[in-house]
């Protein structure tokens, strides 16, 4: 999540750039045809794709090695990569995840994956539309009575559907100059600790009006998945980490994933994530951003990961493993973005400079930027961290993106 005032539109959705304003960001395909679960069926518990990837892999990395190094040498303090390929699992880091001690960073770091969590709220939703507890073109105001009328804003004409695909039109709670306030620069280091609710981040984003009508235009907006959490919790009763711990991270035995809630530390071993805190002008000082409460980024970013795990999920979700067939191809419908990439129900379809289409989501928070895509077959993953949050012009983010799945 992330976003802020100036700042150009770069990476996955939100604005992600030397002033990046913000915190969850949200922001990736191929080939061939997904095993299909039984239509209309509840998602199957299967075993997760790789629980054991062979050792070493013959699939050269060459070019994702100098994307990492290159990062590195723009300025950024660290950055952490693993793929999984049919021929077996690589890992490569640059930089440290401590730059006074010049720990390396390691495969088995966390780290918090930010606006991924938004991939995880989908699938929750698609699996509850496939059980019949909801039909992801009900409006938002049948499920949550009230809570989007006025200034402009009807619930009844907004769907399941463009929330999860950004054509909504509400507007994006940390565009807000509230947000800028509270959770930028001075404000990060004095409000960092505090819990916010949905309902009060939903409110910060619509005491502004609406950015289009609903369906007529594509705006990210962190504000959507804050709604959709909402939605799943209406429905099922559980809070949305419950329902996807148990609907995908205990069926996948993603072990090293989690979902925070209110507590600001992050399990070992793990990055110190260095933060220029979304200023304008930036200049040199980081700070150390590692912990503050996730509640600011809920269910649109509070996800904290490992890139093992990452490459499991994304694996097992593009080869059919989370979604019947009706509701994957749902998910892989894309809109117009006006950026360089297209947008699913919750996913980001890339297509990179050699052709080569990817699919997966980014995560950008602070002291945090996480990327993760696969082919349309599942069969090559990627997931990677830089454990800070500023990007320019020299350090380029897509570089990763296209080394590991170009070659070059």
């Amino acid at each position: 999540m992330s976003s802020a005032t100036g700042l150009r539109r770069g990476l996955i959705g939100l604005a992600l750039a030397t002033t990046l304003g913000a915190t969850t960001l949200a922001g990736t395909a191929g080939a061939a045809t997904a095993s299909p679960a039984a239509p209309h069926a509840a998602a199957p518990h299967a075993a997760a794709p790789y629980a054991s990837a062979p050792a070493a892999d013959t699939w050269s990395h060459a070019a994702t090695r100098k994307a990492l190094d290159g990062l590195v040498k723009a300025g950024m303090p660290g950055v952490a990569a693993e793929a999984r390929t049919p021929t077996g699992s690589w890992f490569g880091s640059a930089g440290a995840a401590d730059t006074a001690t010049g720990r390396e960073r390691t495969a088995q770091d966390h780290f918090r994956a930010g606006s991924i969590t938004k991939t995880f709220m989908t699938v929750v939703l698609l699996q509850l539309e496939a059980e019949g507890k909801l039909d992801i073109d009900d409006s938002v105001e049948s499920k949550l009575p009230g809570l989007l009328q006025g200034n402009g804003y009807d619930g009844n004409k907004i769907s399941i559907r463009q929330l999860l695909n950004h054509t909504s039109g509400v507007a994006d709670t940390v565009e807000t100059p509230e947000w800028q306030q509270t959770m930028n620069g001075e404000g990060f280091l004095k409000n960092r600790y505090q819990t916010r609710t949905p309902e009060q981040l939903v409110a910060m984003a619509t005491k502004y009006p609406p950015l289009f009508a609903p369906g007529t235009g594509w705006h990210y907006s962190n504000t959507n998945f804050n709604l959709a959490g909402m939605i799943i919790e209406k429905v099922t009763g559980n809070t949305y980490a419950k329902e996807a711990e148990q609907r995908v991270i205990k069926p996948l035995g993603l072990r090293e994933t989690s979902f925070p809630g209110t507590r600001p530390t992050l399990p070992s071993p793990h990055p110190i994530g260095y933060s220029k805190l979304y200023v304008p002008d930036p200049g040199p000082t980081v700070h150390d951003a590692t912990e503050y409460n996730p509640s600011w980024s809920g269910a649109t970013g509070e996800l904290i990961s490992t890139s093992g795990d990452l490459n499991r999920f994304f694996g097992a979700l593009l080869r059919g493993k989370l979604l019947p067939q009706r509701q994957m191809d749902q998910m892989l419908q894309t809109v117009e973005t006006g950026q360089h990439y297209r947008y699913g129900l919750g996913i980001i379809q890339r297509t990179l400079s050699c052709g080569t289409q990817v699919w997966g989501h980014d995560g950008v928070v602070w002291g945090s930027l996480t990327g993760a895509a696969s082919t349309r077959d599942g069969r090559h993953t990627l997931a990677f961290n830089i454990n800070g949050d500023w990007l320019t012009e020299e350090a380029p983010f897509e570089n990763v993106f296209k080394g590991e799945f170009c070659g070059a």
